[in-house]
């Protein structure tokens, strides 16, 4: 858990700031999420400071930035936390105004795609409207006019593709809810950057995933249920559509391509994706196989987990990130499926140990 959110005056931060003479100062919402965490990574280990924004919340939701947290008391520390939330702009203002960051992420959002057909508002509220919010607080406190902006735009941008594969210039057709709402955010970045000349930039990012990933996200779920399977503490795993493909990445190098977009000197919009695509029924035959199961065994279908209208293929050409960023995936499809399922592995060990000692395990994700 974190302590001291908040808890350093901007004051008491600007005397930090010069005695380190840091280099950069960041800002992230969704700095708790996997993209967030690993970006706040990234960003320490080339100098910044780093701010970041969390929810209230009765129950601590830090675990992914845990390691990375120093007492804001002690001099030299280069990660500090403030409450806030997408849905208050006055809030977001007083926070760009207090920081003045050089270095806007908009990570923040309701994220999860079957989950926004059941919260539409409120998807709409926080994805759309958020970077609304966010963009105008740049734009009206005057911080807009130095700092740069990445807003973390999504494949589900095509959803219903029309080529293949897709790439900057591929047309949208969003089928959900949360890819509605991405659409907005992505026109909203632009319109700020060619009405208000505001250095604001799009990242298309195709699914990237890891160990951080959430547990009700499918690539999660199936490393989960593979590991927890195979250590004798789950009989079966339900899914929705197992043909469904989508182009899987590596979550940190992806937050790498990030970086590398605000650092042009131009504000642009760019796909990052590996240009490979696999069905979800191969991520199971990937990951049930790297621990001797045949996935076909322990995979039923439950028709909850289907969506209203599904993307079928997503396959990204980042063609133009190659060529302008010098970006590219290191990390293969199978190398990812492996990472996962060693770290639920140890993961489910600790779990029945715990079991076998009369124990309950505690933030296991």
């Amino acid at each position: 858990m974190l302590l001291g959110v908040d808890g350093v005056s901007p004051k008491r931060q600007r005397s930090i700031r010069n005695a380190w003479m840091i280099m950069k100062r960041a800002f992230i919402t969704g700095i708790t999420g996997q993209d967030g965490s690993y970006l706040a990574e990234l960003l320490l280990a080339k100098g910044y400071e780093v701010h970041g924004m969390i929810r209230r919340s009765s129950s601590f939701n830090t675990q992914r930035i845990d390691h990375l947290y120093q007492d804001p008391h002690i001099l030299g520390t280069r990660l500090f936390l403030h409450y806030g939330d997408l849905s208050d702009a006055g809030r977001l203002a007083k926070m760009m105004y207090e920081i003045t960051p050089d270095e806007v992420y908009h990570l923040g959002a309701q994220s999860h795609v079957r989950v926004s057909f059941d919260v539409p508002e409120y998807t709409g509220d926080v994805v759309a409207l958020g970077t609304i919010r966010l963009l105008e607080a740049l734009r009206e406190t005057g911080i807009g006019k130095k700092a740069r902006f990445y807003q973390a735009s999504s494949s589900e941008l095509y959803g219903k593709v029309r080529e293949t594969p897709q790439r900057e210039t591929t047309p949208f057709h969003p089928r959900s809810p949360y890819g509605v709402a991405k659409l907005y955010g992505y026109w909203a970045t632009i319109n700020y950057r060619e009405a208000y000349g505001m250095h604001a930039s799009n990242g298309i990012l195709f699914n990237h995933e890891s160990p951080r990933r959430g547990p009700t996200f499918v690539t999660r779920k199936i490393t989960m249920a593979a590991a927890r399977i195979k250590s004798g503490l789950q009989n079966a795993l339900y899914l929705g559509n197992l043909e469904a493909k989508r182009d899987w990445g590596y979550a940190g190098d992806y937050v790498e391509g990030m970086w590398r977009i605000v650092q042009r000197d131009e504000p642009d919009d760019y796909v990052l994706a590996t240009g490979e695509t696999h069905s979800v029924g191969e991520f199971c035959e990937e990951a049930f196989g790297l621990l001797g199961l045949d996935w076909r065994e322990f995979v039923k279908h439950d028709p909850r987990y289907e969506r209203p209208s599904e993307v079928d293929l997503l396959l990204g050409d980042a063609t133009k990130a190659r060529r302008v960023l010098g970006w590219q995936p290191k990390v293969t499809f199978k190398e990812l499926v492996r990472l996962m399922v060693e770290a639920d592995m140890r993961v489910a060990r600790q779990e029945l140990a715990v079991q076998q000692a009369g124990g309950v395990l505690e933030n296991a994700e």
